[in-house]
């Protein structure tokens, strides 16, 4: 079976450990799935449009976005206004959605707050952060 081609949207400062995680097992063949990821930190700009630009390009190159929904998830951005969304977590979302993307998203805890644009969404939930629960969720992720 071929990976799927997964986009993880999550916030750089409070949540990067779980990505890193999730990279660590994408180096075990028995969960299958890459990553075709890049946060609003490793873009080397403070240019705005220039990280839209980049993100955009990642996320319409994967089939999956992956939302890792955090105590932070659905905070406000300083940069709010110029980005369009509350934050970046809610942009790549709403990229996702634009691009057709199937929508998975993980509570890392029970009380963390859902990004807005996740709302409505078809999302594929996993409730808990394991292997088997995010397999589970991108099985049953649909088409948009």
């Amino acid at each position: 079976m071929a990976k799927r081609k997964v986009f993880v949207s999550f916030d750089y400062e409070n949540d990067r450990k779980f990505k890193y995680l999730l990279e660590a097992w994408d180096a075990n063949d028995d969960f299958e799935f890459c990553f075709n990821d890049m946060s609003s930190d490793e873009i080397k700009t403070s240019s705005i449009s220039v990280v839209k630009q980049k993100l955009s390009q990642k996320i319409n190159a994967a089939t999956y976005t992956l939302v890792l929904v955090g105590k932070e998830a659905n905070q406000e951005h300083k940069d709010a206004r110029e980005i369009g969304y509350r934050n970046w977590i809610n942009y790549e979302i709403a990229k996702s959605k634009e691009y057709g993307n199937k929508l998975v998203a993980v509570k890392l805890e029970k009380n963390c707050t859902s990004p807005d644009e996740l709302l409505g969404s078809g999302t594929s939930w996993a409730y808990s952060f394991s292997q088997e629960a995010i397999i589970n969720a991108l099985k049953n992720a649909v088409n948009r």
